[in-house]
């Protein structure tokens, strides 16, 4: 919301030069009618006191000026305006999910996959304005790392506390969705969305991916999967005695498994083979699922010149008034 003042006629405000000219018109008069007497000595005048009527002779004249330039004003129309935006959102809700067994530390994305998907999140999480947004995590269990918010600093501080390890070894893609789904369901949110991230097969957990897929879509919810690792072999750090070694593992996704599941919400699934077709992906996401916002300009005028009419008007009544009474003069 701002203000500012503008003139409907901003050309009548050339005729204020009127004003210095009534002044000059004034003086040359003054001086004009003003006798002139010549004395030998002004020392019998040594003693006389200036009266405050003598003083204020010329405030009738100032008056006059100053009421004739208010009234030029007032005639310009001076108006405020005032705008803004009244905004409308739509808003989304989304729960990240994001694996970190152990096979996240695979080096076929760089630094690894774990670091690499942690640093693909931030930047989503950044680019979001208003919807609320939350976290889980899974490997052989889920845990929510954090609840949905629109404390994006918060969240951005979460995410970069992430570390393989954290739970026991595994993956629970099906705990993890019902995990989110859990997190979801009592959302007011016209929109509502999961965004699971993994590179393995469900192999732990109480519920399998397509009974959870099933309950988020009695919700409503709709579920973007992400597969991530490159095609057959990736690089997979071990800790030996003689220092970090690697050895080739092979990259098994369920991709059939994971299709379905965004099939029967009404999303999509996507494979990642590199941090740059990761990042591809989130953009993608982010734009298919973007806040829808309206937003409708308004700009209202309120006109001024009520005052400064009132107060031209004032300034002539006060000439007027001061010429006929006090500072009346004789002809």
């Amino acid at each position: 919301m701002f203000s500012d003042i503008t003139f409907k006629y901003p050309y009548v405000l050339f005729f204020l030069s009127l004003v210095p000219l009534m002044l000059f018109w004034y003086w040359k008069k003054y001086k004009k009618n003003t006798p002139d007497i010549t004395y030998s000595s002004l020392q019998i005048f040594s003693s006389a006191k200036t009266t405050i009527k003598e003083r204020l002779i010329h405030l009738p004249a100032i008056f006059r000026a100053l009421a004739v330039g208010l009234l030029i004003v007032a005639l310009a129309r001076p108006q405020s305006f005032s705008s803004g935006e009244n905004v409308y959102t739509e808003g989304i809700d989304v729960v990240m999910l994001l694996d970190i067994s152990g096979s996240m530390l695979a080096e076929d994305f760089k630094p690894n996959r774990l670091e690499a998907a942690k640093e693909v999140i931030d930047n989503f999480v950044a680019g979001r304005t208003s919807d609320k947004i939350g976290l889980v995590v899974f490997a052989s269990q889920s845990f929510t790392q954090c609840p949905l918010t629109i404390d994006y600093s918060v969240l951005r501080g979460l995410i970069k506390e992430i570390k393989s390890g954290m739970i026991e070894d595994g993956t629970a893609i099906g705990t993890a969705i019902a995990n989110g789904v859990n997190r979801l369901k009592d959302s007011k949110a016209k929109s509502k969305v999961i965004i699971l991230l993994t590179d393995g097969v469900n192999n732990s957990g109480e519920i399998d991916p397509i009974t959870a897929a099933q309950i988020a879509k009695s919700f409503g919810i709709r579920i973007y999967s992400v597969g991530v690792g490159t095609i057959g072999e990736a690089p997979y750090p071990f800790n030996t005695p003689f220092g970090k070694r690697y050895q080739m593992v092979p990259v098994e996704i369920d991709e059939k498994v994971l299709l379905q599941v965004s099939a029967m919400t009404d999303a999509q699934y996507f494979r990642a083979t590199n941090n740059n077709k990761l990042l591809e992906i989130y953009e993608q996401i982010d734009k298919l699922e973007k806040t829808r916002v309206e937003i409708t300009s308004y700009r209202n005028a309120s006109e001024l010149f009520y005052n400064w009419i009132g107060l031209g008007f004032l300034f002539l009544l006060a000439e007027f008034i001061l010429t006929r009474t006090w500072l009346r003069r004789l002809p």
